[in-house]
């Protein structure tokens, strides 16, 4: 019997979430990607998983009643800014949300049960910098997060991974789990940079001191050292952590052709940073492993990037080979 592959979630409503004119977080970057991946020679062998939106109740295991209740009602009275100048919203923002949190949930639950190896979610809007109370950074809701309180309520998961490789700080997703030892977060960007959070000394608070990993770079860090920080920093911290399913805060935005970062990474390193989550995986007994859009707004460098990132992940061979 053929192995499950490689889960992908995507739809056409994530273009209902209107950014305006010139935003940089425009439905353009999904249905670019994915147009790309269907002219790939991957894309047959992908399983597509249908999306569904997150449950009230799933969205407020990681945001407050009243920041969930102000976002709705400021996307239905058609507002088009919420919480600050960047996080831009239209009237079916807040139901595009709740697909997009929905639809990791979705590829959550398949690999738990068995149906695909891993999955990413190609979707928007982005959430590592949403709040508990606000939004934040083009993000309404943490879809990362959501999943991660899922997969400990409904399957009782005791130590996750998230790795957060987006050339921006996650600092929604670090302060959703700053205190939680079965949440190990790790996130590497550039710094001093928006949103300003994920200094060295940010490590974790209470029972969680320790299970916070940030490696702010300089500027014009390329691949030399991202590799480094992957292999000589956070391998061994989570390989000793043991994770029994990791996520992906997967941004494409430290990309050298990306026009609001100033990192110098290519489309290969995407491959690398995914071989290290399959080699922790495989390491622990299982493929768990699902990959979330973050950021990423050069449309060609996120399409290519996306496609090499999933090509690792539906050929654990090219890890195993290494």
């Amino acid at each position: 019997m053929k192995k499950p592959s490689t889960g992908l979630v995507y739809s056409e409503r994530f273009s209902d979430h209107n950014t305006g004119h010139n935003h940089p977080e425009r439905p353009a970057r999904v249905i670019f990607a994915y147009e790309f991946l269907k002219k790939s020679d991957i894309f047959k062998d992908l399983i597509l998983i249908r999306p569904k939106a997150a449950t009230l109740k799933q969205i407020k295991s990681v945001h407050d009643q009243d920041y969930i209740e102000r976002v709705e009602r400021a996307c239905s009275k058609g507002e088009h800014l919420l919480d600050s100048v960047d996080t831009a919203i239209s009237a079916n923002s807040f139901q595009v949300a709740l697909l997009a949190a929905g639809s990791v949930i979705q590829l959550a639950d398949a690999v738990m049960n068995e149906k695909i190896r891993n999955g990413f979610a190609l979707i928007r809007p982005p959430g590592h910098h949403a709040e508990r109370n606000r939004a934040l950074g083009f993000c309404l809701f943490n879809n990362v997060a959501i999943a991660v309180k899922h997969l400990q309520e409904k399957y009782g998961l005791k130590r996750i991974l998230i790795i957060d490789w987006d050339v921006h700080h996650g600092n929604g997703t670090q302060h959703a789990f700053e205190d939680d030892p079965s949440v190990f977060f790790f996130s590497v960007h550039q710094y001093p940079y928006y949103p300003g959070t994920g200094g060295e000394h940010e490590t974790g608070r209470g029972v969680g001191e320790g299970f916070t990993l940030n490696v702010p770079l300089k500027a014009g860090s390329g691949d030399q050292e991202y590799r480094h920080v992957f292999e000589e920093i956070f391998y061994s911290a989570a390989a000793r952590f043991k994770p029994e399913f990791i996520l992906i805060s997967a941004g494409f935005d430290a990309h050298r052709e990306d026009p609001l970062a100033h990192m110098n990474l290519s489309d290969e390193i995407y491959g690398f940073f995914t071989d290290v989550a399959v080699r922790l995986a495989h390491e622990n007994g299982h493929e768990r492993i699902v990959s979330v859009l973050e950021g990423g707004y050069n449309l060609d460098a996120i399409s290519r990037s996306i496609y090499i990132h999933l090509k690792h992940l539906m050929t654990p061979s090219l890890v195993e080979s290494k």
